[in-house]
């Protein structure tokens, strides 16, 4: 066994395999570890990940080379966790407590319990977000049946687990139009579908399969011809009686972004640049003959669609429509009511 110091990259070694030069390094000490993962970190540039807590650790991480988890936490190797996601806008929390009403419904139909009330998780994220520094990003968090062993029932999990992070993004009004196609991969059923839940390789293989085809994200079909959803956001559609068109929620996920948008709409029917707003089925032929066309999901907010297909949706560029509909929700998160958003307290 040889041993030299980390900072020439000269680890203690054990040869594997049948004559193979290949060894892997055995790590003496956690404080060994913990330096090799601070040099790992210490070569990004802008810390993307500010804070995280862990209930597993009891708190609050601001170092991210200790920002892991238990490998024997069911989420990890069984995939039994749900999460969701909130928007840091100017020092705001937006639609914090709808996002974790959803999340807790998604969690209980995973059967997963929580190891704290709603209040209580609604305080941690608070205060992660106020220990991070973070004025405008994203706060993602998970609840998992927890750490135990490597068994597919999660009998032997002693209690549930909750991590979460913030993540220092960018969030910004996307004004420029992009291409999708219609996903070959299966969607998943109504079941797993309707609750944000960890099981996410066939949205993965639905965007790698359009980014394959030079699109950026790629359209759900249900098995009854109808448009479902995209890989991570919603959906909808402007028809040229200037109706918005949004996918039922029966078989898809209920977006909070969406369902916001479905509840400020009717200011620009007042208006009447709308004439109307419905949640309905949508054959793929009326959807691609629509005027215009776009993805909502909260960190976006909205997406304009030009092309599915290669054909071009209505006139082939981002609609007026599109666009108020953009502004009217981007209004909402930067200066909406404050049962929208949430000042964080930062110290």
């Amino acid at each position: 066994m040889e041993k030299s110091s980390s900072s020439d990259q000269k680890l203690d070694t054990l040869e594997v395999g049948n004559g193979s030069d290949f060894k892997v390094h055995i790590f003496s000490s956690s404080s060994e570890l913990l330096e090799n993962l601070h040099e790992k970190w210490s070569s990004v540039k802008n810390q993307p990940y500010p804070a995280m807590y862990s209930s597993v650790f009891g708190g609050i991480i601001l170092d991210p080379a200790l920002m892991l988890l238990p490998i024997d936490d069911h989420m990890v190797h069984r995939g039994h966790g749900v999460f969701d996601t909130a928007i840091i806008l100017d020092g705001y929390l937006y639609e914090l407590d709808v996002h974790l009403d959803r999340f807790l419904r998604s969690a209980s139909k995973a059967k997963i319990s929580s190891p704290f009330p709603q209040s209580v998780l609604r305080s941690i994220l608070v205060q992660l977000s106020a220990a991070s520094q973070c004025k405008k990003g994203t706060l993602r968090y998970w609840l998992s049946a927890g750490p135990g062993d490597f068994l597919l029932s999660p009998g032997g999990c002693t209690t549930s687990a909750f991590y979460a992070v913030v993540i220092d993004d960018d969030i910004s009004q996307h004004k420029d139009g992009v291409k999708v196609i219609t996903s070959t991969v299966p969607m998943k059923s109504p079941q797993f579908a309707t609750m944000k839940n960890v099981n996410y390789l066939p949205n993965v293989l639905s965007k790698m399969e359009a980014e394959e085809k030079g699109a950026f994200a790629s359209i759900w079909v249900d098995d009854e011809g109808y448009i479902a959803e995209g890989p991570n956001v919603n959906v909808a559609f402007i028809n040229h009686d200037k109706e918005l068109l949004v996918p039922l929620f029966d078989k898809i996920l209920s977006g909070c972004t969406v369902k916001r948008l479905l509840a400020l709409v009717p200011k620009l029917v007042e208006q009447g640049r709308l004439k109307a707003v419905r949640t309905t089925n949508i054959t793929v032929e009326e959807a691609k003959g629509a005027a215009e066309m776009m993805f909502v999901g909260s960190t976006l907010p909205i997406l304009p669609i030009i092309t599915w297909d290669e054909q071009p949706i209505g006139e082939g560029k981002v609609g007026e429509l599109t666009m108020a509909l953009s502004d009217l929700l981007w209004d909402d998160m930067v200066a909406g009511p404050e049962t929208q958003r949430l000042p964080v307290p930062y110290v």
